[in-house]
């Protein structure tokens, strides 16, 4: 006799066991290559699957597109009402976080997570009213799209040619739960922006110049399957330690003044960091030429900025004042039990290479002999220091 039971996906009953194990809130991010893929449509119907298992869902805030398909999923589910907050003459909704934590459903959906909240919200984003609710014990599921991962931005707008301004921390991507790629071929994503179940058909011809162009979109296809490549392989190090597996204890980033590669070493390192499940730590040797009262003020607030980067980030940030670089950095690694010195590739001129105490060669001399390894980045800047 065939049961009559609701059948759950193996998706969403791994996700329901995370619930059940724990008091603790979870996350489970839906990951897409862009707009269209189906994240929110996939996130709806785990919520069905879960309500049918008697499960306490309720959407926090959900955003349709007036796509038809999406909208005719919606119906039914409950849904917290949202907060009118009035800005610039006009009344806007938010989500109401506040009203959430207070009914503490069992699993709350959150679309967007990189959406940037109305002025006057509670949080200024989404992902920190998502943080919100995780360590108010309630169990989240939400969306984004590759091109809002911080520590991938640059690379996404070189591809698209687009500046993304919208962006998730890449802690909050590591500290999810599950995270589960949302995948589909290029043609077929391509048939359904024309066909209008994307945008508008009035925005088509715009979207199809931009974003959806179909090279564009492999290699942001590409950037999400390794994400969560990357996701499992530091679920797997996380949490099945192996005796035989090295283990890199810390990484020490180490920063200039040059602003451009700054951002690629502090985004490359936190990748690293988070593969590793390793402590981060950034470090700024400041010489006596670089104080203060020497330097442009202009360099002096981009170096400001590649701090905050890296913080945000979650490194630790040091800074220290000395004229010998590079056994500063040295020291600072051991003091640290680093096993990776990350360095921004020198410009290898000949002049540089005449110098007798130019900095990568002390380091390869001072780490050679603490059994530190040297990661050396390339930049796309002409001129480097």
């Amino acid at each position: 006799m065939l049961s009559m039971e609701p059948q759950i996906s193996i998706s969403a009953e791994r996700f329901l066991n995370l619930i059940r194990a724990s008091r603790q809130g979870k996350l489970k991010i839906y990951i897409g290559m862009a707009a269209g893929v189906g994240k929110t449509y996939r996130m709806l119907l785990e919520a069905k699957e879960l309500i049918n298992n008697k499960v306490d869902v309720v959407v926090g805030y959900i955003e349709t597109h007036g796509r038809k398909e999406t909208a005719k999923l919606l119906e039914g589910l409950p849904a917290m009402k949202r907060k009118n907050i009035f800005y610039k003459g006009k009344q806007l909704e938010e989500m109401d976080v506040d009203s959430i934590i207070l009914q503490k459903p069992e699993v709350v959906l959150v679309d967007e997570l990189a959406h940037t909240n109305i002025p006057g919200s509670k949080n200024e984003k989404r992902w920190q009213d998502v943080n919100e609710l995780i360590e108010a014990g309630i169990n989240v599921i939400s969306t984004v799209n590759i091109q809002h991962i911080e520590s991938i931005n640059e690379q996404v707008e070189k591809i698209t040619g687009i500046k993304i301004t919208e962006r998730v921390p890449d802690r909050v991507i590591h500290s999810a739960d599950e995270v589960v790629n949302v995948d589909l071929t290029i043609e077929d994503l391509l048939d359904r922006l024309k066909e209008g179940k994307i945008y508008d058909m009035q925005k088509v011809p715009i979207a199809l110049q931009n974003f959806f162009q179909k090279d564009r979109l492999l290699q942001l296809r590409d950037l999400a399957l390794k994400e969560v490549s990357r996701q499992v392989e530091r679920k797997i190090i996380r949490e099945i330690p192996l005796p035989s597996r090295d283990k890199m204890n810390a990484i020490v980033t180490a920063l200039s003044t040059n602003y451009e590669s700054g951002k690629k070493l502090i985004r490359r390192s936190s990748r690293l960091a988070a593969l590793y499940n390793s402590k981060w730590f950034v470090v700024y040797v400041q010489a006596d030429k670089e104080k203060t009262e020497n330097i442009d003020p202009k360099i002096q607030r981009y170096l400001l900025n590649n701090f905050k980067l890296a913080a945000e980030l979650g490194a630790e940030v040091e800074e220290i004042s000395s004229n010998e670089i590079a056994k500063s950095i040295v020291e600072f690694a051991k003091s640290r039990e680093a096993a990776l010195i990350v360095i921004g590739r020198p410009n290898f001129t000949i002049m540089y290479r005449l110098k007798p105490n130019n900095l990568f060669r002390e380091l390869s001399s001072l780490t050679s002999k603490e059994n530190i390894d040297i990661l050396l980045v390339s930049s796309d800047e002409n001129n480097k220091k």
